[in-house]
Formats: C-alpha cells, sequence, structure tokens
C-alpha cells in the first residue's frame, strides 16, 4: 500500500510540473499570436489592452480546459492498466 501511495504522490507531482509547463507554453503562444495579429492588421488603439482582452477569451476557452487532460489520460490509463494487470 506504501507504494501505490508513493506512485500516486510521485505521479500528482509529476503530472502537475507538466500542467505547468503545457498551460504557460500554451499562454505563451497566445499571446505572442495576439501580438502578431495587432501588428498585421494596424489596429489603432492601445495595444496592451488589446493582447489583455484577447488573454482574458483565452482564460475562458475550450483549450485551456482541455489541458486539464493532462491530469485525467494518464490517470485513466494507469487504473487501467491495473486493473487488466490484476483482475484479467
Amino acid at each position: 500500500m506504501a507504494a501505490f501511495a508513493r506512485l500516486v504522490v510521485v505521479g500528482f507531482v509529476v503530472l502537475t510540473v507538466i500542467y505547468l509547463a503545457v498551460s504557460l507554453y500554451s499562454r505563451s503562444v497566445r499571446r505572442e499570436k495576439l501580438e502578431r495579429e495587432w501588428h498585421e492588421q494596424g489596429r489603432p488603439g492601445d495595444k496592451d489592452a488589446y493582447i489583455q482582452a484577447g488573454m482574458t477569451d483565452y482564460e475562458h476557452s475550450l483549450r485551456r480546459k482541455l489541458i486539464l487532460l493532462v491530469y485525467v489520460i494518464p490517470t485513466v490509463a494507469v487504473a487501467v492498466i491495473i486493473y487488466v494487470t490484476n483482475f484479467m
């Protein structure tokens, strides 16, 4: 049982690091895209306000929620492997 608890704790820490890395990368890509759009379209007004509005939209987007699958998919995979190994 101690080995399983260690697996869960270490797995959670590793998945959290991966989640943070993917999340930060996705945010930076979105910010770069907004900056490129602002320059290419020659938008009038404040660049920072445009980027902030775009990042607010990103915070409520499906892409941000899909990044949570970093936790779900490996957890389900490990659970299926444990089940198949022990009960089939």
